[in-house]
């Protein structure tokens, strides 16, 4: 008998801490629902002006591989690019 009364005890503490923690859940989230408005979020003053649209961002221009290339060349002859670093370079313009 002394198991079950003490199982039971247990069972009646666990219960009685879920049902608090329930509870205060329950309170806040009221809290802060009641602070948002009745739609969940932040309701804007009707005399504020809305916010305006975000800048467009504009596609980069086109850049010629023939250029790249003449430039690629002239680094390398001016000695900055080694061999190996212009045909890696040059792959990738000639493949991208």
């Amino acid at each position: 008998m002394p198991g079950l009364l003490r199982g039971m005890a247990r069972t009646a503490v666990v219960a009685g801490t879920a049902t608090a923690v329930s509870n205060r859940v329950s309170r806040r989230q009221a809290q802060r629902w009641s602070q948002q408005g009745e739609y969940g979020y932040d309701e804007p003053a009707y005399d504020e002006p809305p916010p305006a649209p975000a800048p467009v961002a504009q596609a980069a221009p086109a850049v010629d591989p023939i250029q790249q290339l003449k430039d690629l060349a002239a680094l390398k002859e001016q000695g900055v690019l080694t061999a190996e670093e212009f045909a890696v370079q040059k792959a990738k313009i000639l493949n991208g």
